[in-house]
């Protein structure tokens, strides 16, 4: 056996020889493209926020509207436009507007929209104004500071936060709206409203009239039965969807479809999406899930919800009084609510996993109030991909720009007056790299960052959405074992320290500490009350008290469990490690004086 072992570490060392031998010949191009084999395209990737075991979950579940059904842009967005300006028009907004031509450039969610002076707001992730647009006009840092004197805004009563792609044709008719308000001469501008002869039009005003005009066109007009018309021009269909709900059925887990529209809508969409023409035999679109619930209300559906009913799907009309059985497949429920819906199918939790687009319909809320699994599909992340793989360089700039001032000011202290001058020729630079980088994603620069600082909708992507990826179908690519591992999160002052540097400080409570002094985790009243006498352990019947706690002997602190709970069970500490626990833990506790005290 020994022989054995020693031919294999011989071989082992002879594959790592030859394989530097081969990098040293090789170009970086060509290891890139090399290793670029063994992964998937960037279009076809999950990315991963927090770890997650896929043979852990035993439901999934859809969201339909940019999830299962992903509308074409800029066609759906543009029939939107005109439908919305048509409702405006009959609130006695001026006929002009109907000249206003959808630019599917400007928009981008995850914008805020400040009710009370009329500016959409482009946010960091604590609440710092990145960009400011009034109307058409991007207003410089002097005109922000005149709104908002430090740059800063919170989200209450006066901010709408556009979380959702529904809302791309609002936030540009919007923006049309105050321009055309802001430059036509019949109307005045005041800081917070547009006046015409004795009328006042509030900002805040303009946006109850948009946002109650995409309602009514939404769940009151004709623009669903528009879509249904003509379903291939406004809806994508993508063959691998039927192969992908299959796959996940064969494999043991369940399905589900939640998701806020209608029925009669529900059924005309995944009919066109999940009919197949194999052998020419149509396959009933419910057959693909094992329980299916329209009109679910979220996000109430997560909170109190409301009352579960069950569907007809012959008529499409509900039937009299609230569902109390169990669910059944090929069955169509309306309403009810995630408490109720969970019970109903077993779920513990974390053993479902959610896919939708809506941020904080789909996913918060889904994460707070019931610690489900989260995959957000981000339709724009192509092109975000796309746009930063291109202009990678415009970042690196960003980065070394960043990194130069670091290193220009570390020499300075305290007893400097006055620091390098170069140092606004940097901040220039940097904010002209900056613009630079974000022409490049559109007029209103990048989804998820504005240079090197992220927006408040990617640290929402990174809090609440365990996965994400730009289709619901790149989860074909994986298999149901899969693991995704989340990038380890250093902070600040775990990245910046080079670990080859010496160590000159002390640790807190180390100010008087000695080589044989005890552990400094143990409190001074604890090493006092170890030689002062408390009772006679002679006379104790039971045993001694236990004055710390001891080292566990087995993995406690594993944040990767989410799963099974027979995982939990706790091992056998008499087996075998893997390593050796006691000898890489530096806690140390301090010896127990078992000798009884003298009297």
């Amino acid at each position: 056996m020994a022989k054995i072992k020693e031919e294999n570490n011989l071989n082992i060392d002879e594959m790592k020889r030859r394989d530097n031998t081969n990098e040293s010949l090789s170009t970086d191009a060509e290891l890139r493209k090399r290793n670029m084999r063994t992964k998937r395209e960037p279009g076809h990737r999950i990315f991963v926020n927090r770890s997650l075991q896929l043979d852990r979950i035993k439901f999934y579940g859809f969201d339909m509207d940019y999830t299962l059904a992903l509308y074409k842009s800029p066609e759906f967005e543009e029939l939107t436009f005109q439908e919305v300006i048509e409702s405006l028009i009959e609130l006695g907004y001026p006929e002009q507007i109907r000249d206003f031509v959808y630019d599917r450039t400007f928009p981008l969610r995850g914008l805020w929209y400040d009710k009370l002076y009329g500016n959409l707001l482009k946010v960091d992730a604590h609440g710092n104004i990145l960009t400011v647009v009034h109307g058409f006009k991007f207003l410089s840092g002097h005109e922000v500071r005149q709104y908002y004197p430090n740059k800063y805004i919170t989200g209450d009563d006066r901010i709408y936060v556009y979380y959702t792609l529904f809302s791309l044709p609002e936030i540009y008719l919007i923006a049309c709206l105050i321009d055309y308000f802001s430059n036509v001469a019949s109307y005045v501008e005041d800081r917070t409203a547009i006046k015409f002869g004795e009328n006042i039009l509030s900002f805040r005003a303009i946006f109850n009239d948009v946002r109650n005009s995409v309602e009514r066109v939404h769940y009151k007009g004709q623009l669903k039965e528009m879509v249904c018309q003509n379903i291939e021009k406004y809806i994508h269909k993508d063959e691998q969807l039927p192969i992908l709900l299959d796959r996940i059925r064969s494999h043991g887990a369940k399905t589900f479809l939640l998701t806020n529209s209608e029925y009669w809508y529900t059924d005309k969409l995944m009919t066109y999406l999940l009919t197949t023409d194999d052998n020419n035999l149509k396959r009933d679109w419910k057959s693909y899930f094992c329980y299916i619930v329209v009109d679910a209300q979220k996000p109430l559906f997560f909170a109190e919800g409301t009352i579960l009913r069950i569907i007809d799907p012959h008529t499409g009309s509900m039937k009299l009084g609230s569902y109390s059985g169990q669910l059944q497949q090929n069955e169509v429920y309306s309403g009810g609510s995630c408490e109720v819906f969970s019970k109903l199918i077993g779920s513990m939790g974390k053993d479902v996993l959610y896919v939708g687009d809506h941020i904080f319909g789909d996913i918060i809320k889904s994460k707070k109030q019931k610690a489900w699994r989260t995959m957000l599909v981000v339709p724009e992340l192509n092109h975000e991909l796309k746009v930063f793989h291109d202009k990678r360089d415009l970042f690196n700039t960003l980065e070394a720009l960043d990194t130069s001032i670091n290193e220009l000011l570390r020499s300075f202290d305290m007893t400097s007056n006055r620091g390098p001058d170069v140092v606004s020729k940097i901040k220039q630079k940097i904010q002209q790299c900056t613009h630079e980088l974000d022409m490049n994603f559109g007029l209103l620069g990048s989804l998820f960052r504005t240079g090197s600082r992220q927006t408040h909708f990617a640290s929402q992507v990174t809090r609440f959405a365990d996965i994400y990826a730009s289709s619901v179908v790149n989860l074909v690519y994986y298999p149901f074992f899969y693991f995704f591992r989340a990038v380890p999160q250093l902070m600040p002052h775990e990245s910046t320290v080079n670990p080859e540097e010496p160590m000159h400080v002390k640790s807190w409570g180390d100010e008087t500490s000695r080589p044989d002094s005890p552990d400094r985790r143990r409190s001074t009243f604890y090493q006092g009350l170890m030689n002062t006498p408390r009772f006679d352990r002679s006379i104790s019947t039971s045993a001694s008290i236990q004055t710390h706690p001891d080292l566990p002997l087995y993995v406690t602190h594993d944040h990767d469990a989410d799963g099974d709970p027979d995982d939990d069970s706790q091992p056998n500490v008499d087996q075998d490690l893997d390593f050796d626990l006691r000898s890489r833990v530096t806690y140390t506790p301090p010896k127990r004086n078992t000798e009884s005290p003298k009297k």
